[in-house]
């Protein structure tokens, strides 16, 4: 029998929408959902939440229960950042994502009440809705130790000299200057600190601080253990007021707590296909992970030799090789091209594989009812610009007390004024 709770919301959901609706939100076929509805097929874990956001009324009763403070969402890539701030009470008010296929991904998974605004530089701030909050993961390119490599090589400049995305800064500035919220965190490489020997981020820094007003309070972050991955940024936390913020309530989890086996597919039959998002990943009965992911013999021995060549340099290019007791590198933008940061071992003689766009998913901290509607192509481009889910969390956890601080006082600020102008 399928899950009640799974059943009876698609029983509501139907009220509202046609099978190819639902089909088409929840990336299945049509046909999935008339077994479902048929009870000819279980509905997957995921399906009930999944289902839940299509309720028009979802939206409006969390809203009600959960919103403790109002964010923006800018440069919002897949909605991880928005994730975070989200489960600690926040509401998104406002979005901007210029990528039409992150802007996809991330519609299928936020039921929002706002349209998703492109361009950030062809906004007008004064049409932005008033919040306590912005959260920003801008550009980081120009500022990246990959990005700044490549544009030396190309002869074309980086960092705020880099008019297409180093100057993205400047209208997060703008934003926060005109619509002064009482606080903000901002997202990006970890190099930005050290970028053009300090003088970028001592520009963020003066700009944020004496021109703006505003107390920043910088923390370089990895997320290993909270997911199994090396993947250090740079977090910038801003308050409208002096506040006694601190970075020591943040809980770290133990470095080693999480290894590779934790977000990879079993392979071991507890993980099936009848879940209809991960078709495209794993096959069989077992859930064997799909043959496309493993390596070709050609590309397998391309990187091999890549990475012989410059160990014979004495550099330290080359594939990362992970088994499941493994943490793994960075992951990146461009690990669609040969997965070469991240391969799975297959055991001795056997091809190694690449991480499936799911698994990618879980390594940044994503649950896995979060929809992948895209491409493997965009899927993997879309984590590797993602921030961990998990952190940003924690982050939330630890700025919400002052956020709410700021709340109160302005509340009471605005009543003595009442009371003074009565």
């Amino acid at each position: 029998m399928p899950s009640n709770i799974a059943y009876e919301t698609l029983s509501e959901v139907r009220k509202h929408f046609t099978q190819k609706e639902i089909a088409s939100n929840l990336g299945v076929d049509t046909r999935t959902i008339k077994r479902w509805e048929a009870k000819e097929s279980r509905p997957p874990l995921y399906a009930a939440s999944a289902l839940q956001r299509l309720l028009p009324f979802h939206a409006a009763s969390q809203k009600k229960t959960s919103s403790d403070f109002a964010f923006i969402d800018l440069f919002a890539g897949i909605g991880g950042i928005r994730l975070g701030f989200e489960s600690v009470g926040g509401e998104c008010l406002y979005t901007s994502e210029w990528n039409k296929y992150a802007t996809q991904t991330y519609t299928r998974n936020f039921q929002c009440s706002h349209t998703v605004d492109g361009d950030i530089t062809q906004v007008n701030p004064n049409q932005i809705p008033d919040h306590d909050v912005l959260l920003a993961g801008f550009p980081c390119q120009p500022f990246s130790i990959a990005g700044v490599s490549k544009k030396n090589a190309l002869g074309r400049p980086h960092g705020f000299a880099c008019e297409a995305q180093g100057t993205l800064f400047f209208d997060v500035a703008n934003i926060i200057r005109i619509k002064q919220p009482k606080a903000f965190l901002l997202e990006n490489v970890k190099n930005l600190k050290s970028h053009d020997k300090g003088n970028t981020f001592r520009v963020i820094k003066e700009t944020l601080e004496h021109e703006l007003g505003y107390t920043i309070f910088p923390m370089v972050i990895d997320a290993k253990g909270f997911v199994p991955q090396h993947r250090e940024r740079i977090y910038i936390v801003g308050f409208r007021e002096p506040l006694a913020f601190k970075w020591d309530a943040f809980h770290h989890p133990d470095p080693a707590s999480k290894q590779m086996h934790s977000i990879l597919h079993p392979e071991n039959s507890s993980e099936t296909n009848e879940h209809d998002f991960m078709k495209a990943y794993i096959t069989g009965d077992e859930g064997k992970v799909n043959h496309k992911y493993i390596l070709s013999d050609k590309l397998w021995l391309y990187l091999q030799n890549y990475a012989a060549k410059h160990k014979a340099k004495g550099n330290g290019f080359g594939f990362g090789l992970v088994s499941g007791n493994d943490t793994a590198r960075t992951l990146s933008a461009r690990y669609y091209k040969d997965g070469s940061e991240i391969l799975v071992s297959r055991g001795k003689g056997k091809n190694p594989r690449r991480l499936t766009p799911r698994e990618c998913a879980r390594l940044m901290g994503y649950p896995d009812d979060f929809m992948i509607p895209v491409s493997d192509t965009q899927a993997y481009k879309q984590f590797g610009n993602s921030v961990v889910v998990p952190v940003i969390s924690e982050i939330a956890r630890i700025m919400k007390p002052f956020i709410l601080q700021l709340i109160d006082r302005e509340a009471s600020l605005n009543t003595e004024k009442e009371r003074m102008y009565a």
